[in-house]
């Protein structure tokens, strides 16, 4: 329990006001509990000051508007930006964890997920105790818990944290979206290092064009900039266009750190080889090299792998141990997940939903050698249409046989995207299945000797959303399902 006025320094607000008692915070008017303050927040479709009253009658003792308010019954406060008044409220509430835990964020379009797993893998293997918070799951130490987003709204972040210091865990690792930063979710976080991995189109139906998706991104950088307690360090993909951006706008007031193949990189990369059972390369950083063995596939995971490695360097790791730590790393759930198949072929379930990233794990399989890549791919929909031919173009010229179905279509006819789409198809190299479950079969009935199918787009997910409703539907057990019903005779 904290005082209004503790919670909300530098507020105007009445000497009565600011000794109010203060047991929770609320975003969500039909998840206000008594003695809660309720923060009308600014979305993209309805203004949550319009729920002021209800979030009252639920017990609110306060409410928090960049809104001027009719009497709804309890103090209004009004502030010029609601969620960065509830972020550094949320930080103030739990006692700002983020100061008593190494905290690593991760940002970018691709490699997040994969990143922030082995990080805390490396963690935990050399006795540090580590929490995690990303697209999959939420961990608090020896408890995680299934993710609802990639990164949650600022109060349940400061909340996450706290429960982390309370399990003893000495690290924090955490996934931080380009959506979370423009909402300023992790405002009030003081982060040890930021990663950026890379950026390519996604989300330019939310950011528009890539310039303010990269300015998304950059606000991770800034908050490590401006942060008034720990000297943050960042740590930029050298080999990414938009990287050099970051390096170049913030290497004068931050001490930035880059990683890569570039012969320049701080942490550089030479003699990558991929198998069917792993990656490796050799690691030079500073003045040594390392050997480097992980049991995942593709330059794109000698990029993450890299990522982590450093990132674990740079909060006090001893690079050695982070090495071996990384050659036990466990399956990341739908990133490049081999469904276990006893066959002559190889079933593999990927997160891969935008161009860049389907074609990294079209060119990863490719370098195995298969006989045939049959590819089962969708585009979700009520998301940046832009990409959706991308996706086809890119699909038939890497793969030999293309099933083109539906992902998550969300309020959208599952037909119209997947025409939509279709119109990045020149070859007749592909065939169109509606029913998600029914094209997985389809690909794995037409694998034969020495041939990989590749389920992307929903990985991990374990719904599919049509109209609204989430539906229980997952790649993995799908595919499985229709490796164990397949005849066992070899085409």
């Amino acid at each position: 329990m904290k005082k209004l006025g503790e919670i909300l320094p530098g507020v105007k607000m009445g000497e009565g006001i600011k000794e109010l008692e203060v047991y929770g915070l609320a975003w969500d008017s039909r998840e206000v509990k008594k003695g809660d303050v309720f923060f009308g927040l600014r979305g993209t479709k309805v203004e949550g000051s319009k729920f002021a009253g209800e979030a009252v009658k639920r017990g609110a003792i306060a409410v928090v508007s960049e809104e001027k308010l009719e009497e709804v019954g309890v103090p209004v406060i009004e502030v010029e930006d609601a969620r960065r008044a509830m972020a550094l409220a949320a930080a103030e509430f739990y006692g700002h964890p983020s100061k008593e835990l190494k905290v690593i964020g991760v940002t970018g379009t691709n490699g997040k997920t994969t990143t922030t797993f082995l990080l805390k893998n490396i963690f935990d293997r050399v006795g540090k105790i580590s929490g995690l918070i990303g697209t999959v799951q939420y961990s608090v130490g020896q408890r995680s818990f299934p993710a609802l987003h990639t990164t949650p709204e600022a109060p349940r972040v400061q909340e996450l944290m706290r429960k982390m210091v309370e399990n003893g865990c000495r690290c924090c690792v955490m996934e931080v979206s380009s959506h979370s930063l423009v909402q300023r979710r992790v405002d009030g976080v003081e982060f040890d290092v930021g990663i950026f991995t890379n950026l390519t189109q996604d989300h330019l139906d939310y950011h528009g064009t890539m310039e303010e998706y990269y300015r998304a991104k950059r606000r991770l950088f800034e908050i490590i900039e401006g942060q008034a307690g720990k000297r943050g360090k960042i740590l930029v993909n050298n080999d990414d266009r938009w990287g050099h951006r970051i390096v170049d706008e913030f290497h004068r007031r931050v001490k930035v750190w880059t990683y890569g193949f570039s012969v320049v990189s701080d942490y550089r990369v030479r003699d990558a080889k991929v198998d069917i059972n792993g990656t490796t390369f050799t690691l030079c950083a500073k003045g040594r090299e390392y050997l480097v063995r992980v049991p995942l596939i593709g330059q794109f995971n000698v990029y993450n792998t890299v990522a982590a490695l450093a990132g674990a360097n740079l909060v006090g790791v001893e690079m050695r141990a982070a090495v071996e730590a990384v050659t036990r790393v466990p399956q990341i759930p739908g990133r490049l997940e081999r469904v276990p198949a006893k066959r002559a072929f190889q079933v593999f379930v990927d997160y891969a939903h935008t161009p860049d990233a389907l074609k990294n794990v079209l060119e990863t399989l490719r370098e195995l050698k298969p006989r045939r890549i049959l590819t089962v791919f969708g585009c979700g929909g009520d998301r940046d249409r832009t990409k959706r031919s991308m996706m086809a173009e890119i699909a038939e010229r890497y793969s030999d046989w293309v099933i083109l179905t539906s992902d998550n279509p969300r309020s959208e006819e599952p037909d119209a995207i997947m025409r939509e789409a279709a119109h990045g198809f020149s070859k007749e190299n592909h065939e169109m299945i509606v029913d998600r479950g029914e094209a997985i079969r389809r690909a794995v009935n037409l694998a034969g000797n020495g041939d990989v199918v590749l389920i992307a787009g929903k990985g991990h997910e374990n719904y599919q959303e049509i109209r609204g409703v989430r539906y229980p539907f997952n790649d993995v057990e799908q595919a499985s399902k229709a490796i164990s019903e397949k005849p066992s005779v070899v085409e």
